[in-house]
């Protein structure tokens, strides 16, 4: 947990006007700001994520290592988003358990080695579990949430 403090502590030493609260439940509107919205934790716990996300496998990836038994977060959405990112940005591997409107998914490896979950999304209220692959190993974590779906038009052409 030192590490996590030191984490913490450099986050807010390079962005003191910002909360450094963590472990946040956010309530979330579309157009919301700031873009994007972060809120962080530690990943990790004793519970192992496939048991949170009650398979070893879901349409968005494998639910593998460990959470606490409570989610790390609650996310609330006040409206249907017709695209929503959340992407988990950690210095060490993690994995992601989201269960909500309409079911439960697993995410490993998203962008690199961060997992994460993009698309369409129900309003209601998202449970939120941010994992390490090593049973009670725990680190910092920043998750990122945006509403602008990057494109990748490919090479220009006339």
């Amino acid at each position: 947990m030192i590490a996590g403090g030191v984490f913490i502590h450099a986050l807010t030493q390079a962005q003191p006007a910002q909360s450094q609260t963590i472990f946040e439940n956010v309530t979330i509107r579309p157009k919301f700001s700031p873009a994007p919205m972060t809120i962080r934790g530690i990943s990790g716990g004793s519970v192992p994520a496939n048991s949170v996300g009650g398979r070893k496998e879901t349409p968005t990836g494998p639910c593998v290592g460990f959470v606490d038994e409570p989610p790390d977060h609650t996310i609330n959405l006040t409206s249907f988003f017709n695209y929503l990112s959340l992407v988990v940005e950690s210095p060490q591997d993690t994995t992601l358990v989201i269960s909500g409107p309409g079911g439960t998914w697993c995410n490993d490896d998203f962008q690199g080695k961060n997992p994460g979950m993009a698309g369409q999304w129900k309003p209601g209220t998202y449970r939120v579990w941010v994992g390490s692959y090593d049973k009670n190993n725990y680190h910092p974590y920043i998750i990122r949430i945006s509403e602008v779906q990057l494109l990748n038009p490919g090479p220009y052409r006339r």
